[in-house]
């Protein structure tokens, strides 16, 4: 082309050029004279120098190295014009390119590799499995060097492979998992659209054939044979077998039934989820001697059938499990299996309850012994005749201390004592009457002084230990005793109640204030018992309305004697008040001699009380000063320094600290109460500088008011003065705690 005077052909260079000598690409010129007629051409930019050199004065381009379009495609180049003696440019710089064009060099190649690749075993012909894809590096814009097309190397018994997408798919439709689970495919690629002179690469297509199932179980063996103690309880695995499938993971699930029906009475077939193993169970007890040999079909069928295959056939199998019953030495057993015995609570000891019966099961039939678990009747109750099994009573029985009996019965064989058998025994005491009714509590009423004839007191009921079976029926009447009784009367009601009601009009609770009412209570029998209760009356008073306000304790027994119950109650409650009253006595001793050596120990808590209260500073009969200044000797006190205060040399520590009686003072006009103040301040001065002294001594004095007293006498009782201006009459009022203050007033 012509731009700005430039005039040059366009540069392309082949690659992979292999000649010796270097490569001509092309040539630049400019049409404009230099001066002195001579032209120098350089070149700048991406391989100038190194990959591309220019005449100077021809301005022809060589390549000098081997290009490979994979690595670059293109060279972007400047190029000056400049005059050889002034060195200036010619004209502007130009940019100009030199393209590598390519050729077929590079082979296709499979990038993604290596391919693993799966399809369901049995599948139609034509299932897509994988798509593989290879890729050429040469320029797919320039001739067919990137055109690729696929085809198989090996394996092309089996799969085909699309030649423009590289699908691999089946070429039969008989592939099985069972015979080969995988396949290795190669599959080519080939570039110039597979024409002569193109380059090719290949890869390894690995296909794994997954299972379906098709195949139904089978068990290796058609008979199976077991062997069992007839004694194995129920639940006792007995065997296991096991049906073989060729597919795999959950096409081998199964299932086992037992099929016959002697089998599903006798034996029970599990699943063991691990193993896929049928385990067959006891699930009735077995005999030797009822059944030597039982024959148990056993079936094994696929849990997860594929419809697909149904016409394959069925996907269960059968065996026959055969299972010999062994013979072993079996303890007695009861028969018939009943444990229910009854016998009247009057029987005599020895007279037979029941029978029981065991028999040795073996064929050998071994005579068999009884006994009795004697820790279910510890206390002998009931005995066993060891050959015969007859149960007799051993003792005198009650229905209403024990109704039930519960023991167990053993059974052994004569000369093994190790075979024992076991059977719980329920005896039931029956009823006889042999306990007389009573009054079901001992009944009390209270009737108002003013009852009319008539009135109803209290209604009567009786309990009887006994259960008859028609069920009880009671009678009452009034005890012989109590016939010429005329305050009261009694009622039958017939429906197992009695009702007591007033006979007279009016009492007198000052006469008589409590009623002893024996009644007899006899029941139907056989025999008929009987027994007597008393009713005790208080008569009370009442008001208008008829509500009890008071009653007596006072009693007039109706009977001349009093039963041995009441005079067994009696006696009791006399010796547990003599208990409590002894029992207060010691308390109160120990009590007692406690705060005496508490006395003993710390003087410290006497409280002297007085409760005259003085008649003041004139009052000079009241106590006796110098008595009192005798009490203590003080120059003991003083010479014994070295004694702390009122809590060391005290009251409690001190012998010269006795209780006196207080004696009388006379005033001396020339008492000295220096000795009181000095000895006080000496031990406060004591108390204050011991710190190890408690907080809870002190000391108080009221030994004088001082001389020449401005204030009188607080007391008014001493007051002679009767025309006080104040009014206590209200004392009056205060009740009688302060009646005495009242009238001191």
């Amino acid at each position: 082309r012509v731009k700005r005077g430039w005039v040059w052909n366009q540069f392309f260079v082949v690659e992979e050029y292999t000649g010796t000598e270097p490569l001509y690409v092309g040539k630049v010129r400019s049409p404009v004279p230099a001066g002195g007629g001579e032209v120098n051409y350089t070149i700048s930019g991406e391989g100038a120098g190194t990959i591309f050199l220019i005449d100077e004065i021809t301005g022809d381009i060589h390549a000098t190295e081997r290009l490979d379009r994979e690595q670059k495609t293109f060279y972007t180049l400047r190029a000056q014009a400049r005059d050889r003696q002034t060195d200036q440019l010619l004209e502007p710089e130009s940019e100009f390119i030199i393209k590598v064009q390519d050729i077929n060099d590079s082979e296709p190649r499979f990038l993604e590799g290596p391919y693993i690749g799966s399809v369901a075993e049995l599948s139609p012909i034509g299932t897509s499995v994988m798509q593989v894809m290879a890729s050429d590096a040469d320029d797919p814009t320039y001739g067919s060097s990137a055109r690729v097309v696929y085809s198989v190397l090996e394996g092309e018994q089996h799969f085909t492979v699309d030649s423009k997408t590289g699908v691999i798919r089946t070429a039969v439709a008989d592939l099985d998992r069972e015979t080969q689970d995988r396949y290795e495919v190669v599959i080519r690629a080939t570039d110039m659209a597979g024409q002569l002179g193109g380059l090719s690469g290949s890869t390894t297509v690995t296909i794994v054939v997954t299972d379906v199932n098709d195949n139904p179980p089978r068990f290796p063996q058609k008979m199976y044979q077991f062997s069992i103690v007839e004694t194995a309880p129920v639940g006792t695995a007995i065997g296991r077998v096991k049906a073989e499938d060729s597919d795999v993971g959950e096409n081998t699930d199964m299932t086992y039934q037992v099929k016959d029906e002697e089998g599903v009475e006798m034996f029970k077939v599990t699943t063991d989820s691990n193993t896929q193993e049928a385990v067959i169970t006891v699930q009735k007890p077995l005999d030797y001697e009822s059944k030597k040999v039982h024959t148990v079909v056993v079936e094994a069928l696929n849990k997860f059938v594929d419809p697909r295959f149904v016409d394959l056939g069925t996907f269960r199998d059968q065996t026959i499990v055969r299972v010999s019953v062994l013979d072993v030495d079996e303890p007695p057993e009861f028969r018939p299996p009943s444990n229910l015995m009854e016998v009247q609570e009057d029987a005599h000891v020895g007279s037979v309850v029941g029978v029981v019966t065991a028999l040795d099961p073996d064929t050998a039939n071994h005579p068999v012994r009884y006994a009795i678990d004697r820790s279910t009747d510890t206390e002998r109750i009931f005995d066993i005749d060891a050959n015969t099994g007859a149960i007799v009573t051993g003792k005198v029985l009650d229905r209403e201390t024990a109704g039930w009996h519960n023991i167990t019965v053993l059974a052994m064989e004569a000369d093994n004592h190790s075979q024992v058998s076991r059977a719980s025994l329920r005896i039931r005491i029956l009823d006889v009457n042999d306990n007389p009714p009573e009054l079901a509590t001992p009944y009390e009423a209270a009737v108002c002084e003013d009852a009319k004839p008539g009135q109803l007191i209290q209604t009567i009921s009786v309990v009887d230990r006994d259960e008859p079976q028609s069920g009880h029926r009671f009678y009452f009447t009034l005890a012989p005793e109590a016939t010429n009784n005329h305050h009261f009367s009694l009622l039958d009601i017939k429906d197992n109640t009695a009702a007591v009601h007033t006979q007279r009009m009016g009492f007198n609770r000052q006469e008589q204030d409590v009623y002893l009412l024996p009644i007899l209570v006899v029941d139907s029998g056989p025999p008929a018992l009987s027994s007597t209760g008393t009713l005790t009356i208080r008569i009370c008073g009442c008001d208008s309305n008829g509500a009890i306000q008071s009653c007596n304790s006072t009693a007039y027994v109706v009977s001349a004697t009093l039963s041995p119950g009441a005079l067994i109650a009696l006696l009791v409650c006399v010796l547990i008040l003599v208990v409590l009253v002894l029992l207060i006595l010691t308390l109160k001793r120990h009590h007692k001699s406690h705060l005496t050596s508490d006395d003993d120990e710390d003087m410290r808590d006497n409280v002297i009380k007085y409760n005259d209260e003085g008649g003041g500073e004139q009052d000079t009969e009241a106590y006796d000063m110098s008595a009192l200044r005798s009490l203590y000797d003080f120059s003991e006190i003083k010479g014994g320094d070295g004694g702390g205060g009122l809590g060391e040399g005290g009251p409690s520590g001190n012998p010269a600290s006795e209780l006196h009686a207080l004696p009388q003072w006379v005033q001396s006009p020339d008492l000295d109460f220096s000795v009181f103040r000095d000895y006080i301040c000496r031990k406060v001065e004591q108390a204050d500088e011991d710190l190890s002294v408690p907080p809870y001594d002190s000391f108080q004095t009221y030994a004088f008011e001082g001389s020449d007293s401005p204030v009188p006498s607080l007391s008014s009782i001493n007051t002679w003065s009767s025309g006080s201006e104040q009014d206590f009459s209200y004392l009056g009022g205060w009740g009688p705690r302060f009646r005495q203050l009242a009238a001191l007033y």
